[in-house]
């Protein structure tokens, strides 16, 4: 059933658009459209049942956000994905995440341990895969992953910095789970989080940085690997 549209108010198109903005980033994390699937004005306000104002204003949004492209002659794409972008983003996060880690281990605040020891606590007696055999997406895994990697880092002291890493991890997210129904495999993933947790406590911050940075490339390879993803997905 079609949902019926909120009625208009004084910023009825500003509080859609952040309401769009919200709905099409979400959908578009969990890889729903596709990399390079044309985002068409008209079938999207179907979709989501609004008018082409609001909803320009979020796909723009999106377009800063690296999620989705404007292309000449063919208005609004999906971001596509490579083996290059991917290669990319790995290096970048891990360049500034190491900093936002440092800069939360040197400060140290009694708040950030407690919170960063309950992320993980939350993350590690849930499972990744509903299934032992096979990938089964548990939705519950994802936010308490994010929750995480979140919590190792918030101790920074800068927003912006957390902005930037927030954003890379969103486009991380995006080709993990394009992947992880192929590339699903035995990993040692609550070790590493472990051992994460436990360098960062004990103020041990060169470990935690060569764990975090092997975290994240071992996830790359591990998508980089895939033989289907690239190829069933040219942007």
């Amino acid at each position: 059933m079609a949902r019926t549209p909120a009625p208009p108010s004084p910023n009825g198109n500003a509080t859609r658009a952040t309401s769009l903005y919200d709905q099409l980033r979400g959908d578009l994390l969990a890889g729903e459209p596709e990399p390079g699937t044309k985002l068409a004005i008209e079938a999207l306000a179907e979709r989501y049942q609004t008018s082409p104002t609001p909803l320009r204003e979020a796909l723009n949004r999106l377009v800063s956000d690296g999620l989705v492209e404007r292309r000449e002659q063919r208005g609004f794409v999906v971001a596509g994905i490579s083996a290059e972008d991917l290669a990319e983003i790995t290096k970048t996060r891990c360049w500034l995440e190491e900093i936002a880690l440092r800069e939360s281990i040197a400060a140290h605040a009694t708040a950030w341990e407690e919170a960063l020891v309950l992320a993980h606590h939350r993350l590690s007696r849930t499972p990744r895969s509903l299934s032992d055999s096979r990938f089964e997406a548990n939705p519950e895994w994802e936010p308490l992953h994010r929750a995480f990697h979140r919590a190792l880092i918030a101790g920074c002291g800068s927003r912006w910095l957390l902005a930037f890493c927030d954003q890379l991890a969103d486009q991380h997210h995006r080709y993990r789970r394009l992947s992880a129904p192929r590339a699903f495999v035995k990993r040692a993933v609550k070790a590493e989080h472990q051992q994460m947790m436990e360098a960062a406590i004990e103020g041990r911050a060169d470990d935690a940085v060569a764990l975090l940075r092997a975290h994240f490339e071992r996830t790359a390879r591990l998508i980089r690997d895939d033989p289907k993803l690239f190829t069933a997905h040219e942007g």
